[in-house]
């Protein structure tokens, strides 16, 4: 076979996989998940791994320079080196002291060659193709797609999980119970190994409530101590009362609507309206020899009775100078706690920059792999050559101007932003939710776990609804199924609301219920894509479904960048209502669109 007209199964499925990898790195959960591991907040890893959404939501004013500049075969295989170049680029920046500026750097220029990738290969799909192979491997294309995104927010998540949890010392656990009278010191000490950890206190705690006062004592001991120490950051704070060093945007606006979220929504009211408090007891860890560098334990609930939980800081950091010194965390009990109530607390060292970075490596491999691959067996069509169009900036202001032009289109513009006003802001919190412990109001999940359910059940589940939906809008068309398909996608964001509310321990509980979102999410996301492609009929069908979906990742881009500070300002139960209520957009806007019975129906 020549090298026109080769087998189209040599190379669609790996290109289209090849597509979708480094969107779901830079754009959707992996790299939030990564941060959220190594540390950063939910504020900071929110807004800036929202900002990678920033070379798709541009992508519609470069894709003519795309024509112009090199064939689209020559683009596929260049930025596949270039992802896979900046893929090892992000490996070797993680365990540095500086990584979180690096890596943003390097995943936003990954970003921007996924999205140039993303042009040029679907222009080489419909050169390369005649129309009856364009349609027989459509479902081809997008089922691989598919594929590389359960890779991505599953496999890969996984494999950073494992690497999480095998490497570092041997984990400390404590193990509490509901005991009246005094207890007996105990100490652990997991292995034999030169180095590992050790805890005292006492593990069997009275339920009885203790005075307000005493409990204090508690926390500002830990807190006190291990600040001083150095085994937390010192709380710098992020206002000043005064103004002075912030712009008028943190003044007039970020600041005060903080303070007036947080007195509004206040999420740590005691939950007893008397002076005593439940009961609390401390527990010493300790390092057995001194660390060749630092050691970081990740405290969380790992089994037992809900009554228990932790307090202080639930992630402690040993150096080389402060390991001979004693780090300080408390168990809390509540005092409706049945008397043969146990729990069990878990503190886990793996090496989390290694893991990541070691999974960035073999990515970066992968790519690199793509890249030889598609330079030999990529045909080379006739019709794929460099076009050079002198009136290529003309033709793309005309472009432009039709589009902006089309009677109605600042309806179709709000509604493109808003429908997903709710899901854009849960996508940034949903992992987050998981993985948190349940001492903040997260279900405490490894990260194993959580690629298994976001990253493999989710992503199914959104498959199959993606495709039930596409096999309902086509018996009935667009008209008929795109209020089911509204409510589809949004009534089931209630299911994180119950999550954070009853905080299920099940592994299948939480399986089923972000499966159920996900496949609403799949379902009512068909509507959306074909209200895009109803809307970008016309002369140049193309280009303005191409500025469509840039507007579509704008939508996404800037209410996800805000979601990590409300979720850390409100809480995660009011920040999930709220984005049930932002969902109401949506609805009142899908009232006036005005769309064709036909639309959508297959042909007779």
């Amino acid at each position: 076979m020549n090298k026109q007209t080769r087998n189209p199964w040599s190379w669609v499925p790996s290109l289209y996989f090849a597509e979708g990898i480094p969107y779901v790195i830079a754009a959707t959960t992996f790299s939030l998940i990564m941060y959220k591991r190594l540390g950063i907040s939910n504020t900071d890893a929110a807004l800036y791994t929202s900002w990678l959404y920033l070379p798709w939501v541009i992508k519609p004013f470069w894709s003519p320079f795309v024509d112009i500049m090199r064939t689209k075969r020559w683009w596929i295989v260049a930025m596949q080196l270039l992802i896979g170049g900046g893929l090892a680029g992000v490996a070797f920046c993680i365990p540095t002291p500086f990584y979180l500026q690096s890596t943003l750097a390097i995943l936003w220029l990954i970003a921007f060659s996924s999205a140039t990738h993303d042009i040029a290969a679907d222009g080489f799909y419909m050169l390369a193709l005649d129309e009856n192979k364009q349609s027989l491997f459509v479902g081809i294309r997008s089922t691989f797609y598919r594929i590389a995104m359960i890779a991505g927010q599953g496999l890969l998540v996984i494999l950073a999980g494992t690497l999480e949890s095998s490497s570092g010392l041997e984990p400390v656990t404590i193990s509490v119970s509901a005991g009246e009278g005094s207890a007996t010191k105990q100490c652990h000490t997991p292995g034999m190994e030169d180095l590992h950890f050790s805890y005292t206190g006492q593990t069997a705690i009275n339920p009885n409530e203790i005075d307000k006062d005493s409990l204090s004592g508690i926390l500002n001991f830990i807190k006190e101590n291990n600040i001083k120490n150095g085994f937390i950051p010192s709380e710098t704070p992020t206002t000043k009362t005064d103004g002075d060093g912030q712009g008028f945007w943190s003044t007039y606006v970020s600041s005060p609507l903080k303070s007036f979220l947080s007195s509004t929504f206040n999420t740590n009211k005691p939950a007893i309206a008397s002076d005593m408090a439940p009961n609390a007891e401390i527990f010493a860890i300790s390092l057995s020899g001194e660390p060749q560098k630092p050691v970081v334990l990740n405290f969380s609930q790992t089994k037992g009775d809900k009554t228990f939980r932790l307090l202080g800081n639930d992630r402690i950091t040993f150096t080389s100078e402060n390991w001979e010194q004693p780090a300080y965390i408390a168990v809390q009990i509540d005092p409706k706690a049945d008397s043969n109530a146990t729990a069990e607390f878990t503190g886990t060292s793996g090496n989390i920059p290694f893991a990541w970075s070691l999974t960035f490596y073999l990515c970066a491999g992968l790519f690199i792999a793509f890249a030889i691959y598609h330079k030999f067996v990529l045909p080379r069509p006739d019709a794929d050559k460099t076009v050079r169009d002198g009136n290529a900036v003309k033709s793309l202001f005309s472009t432009f101007g039709s589009f902006f032009s089309k009677k109605g289109i600042a309806l179709s513009l709000a509604f493109i932003l808003l429908y997903r006003l709710g899901e854009a802001q849960l996508t940034k919190i949903a992992s987050p939710f998981l993985i948190d412990d349940r001492m903040v109001g997260g279900l405490g999940l490894s990260t194993a776990k959580m690629g298994v359910i976001y990253g493999t059940i989710g992503v199914i589940a959104l498959t199959a609804g993606g495709i039930l939906g596409g096999i309902a809008a086509s018996r009935h068309g667009l008209k008929r199924w795109i209020w089911p398909m509204i409510l589809c996608m949004n009534l089931p964001n209630l299911v994180y609301v119950y999550m954070a509310f009853a905080l299920p321990e099940s592994f299948i509980t939480i399986s089923t219920l972000v499966g159920i979102e996900q496949f609403g999410y799949g379902f009512g996301f068909t509507a959306f894509m074909l209200y895009l492609i109803f809307i970008s009929q016309g002369k140049y069908s193309t280009s303005h479904y191409a500025i469509c979906t840039g507007f579509m990742a704008l939508g996404m881009m800037l209410p996800g960048m805000i979601a990590g500070w409300l979720q850390e300002t409100i809480g995660y139960q009011n920040f999930f209502i709220w984005v049930c209520i932002c969902t109401i957009p949506g609805f009142l806007l899908a009232r006036k669109l005005n769309i064709s019975t036909d639309f959508g129906k297959k042909k007779e």
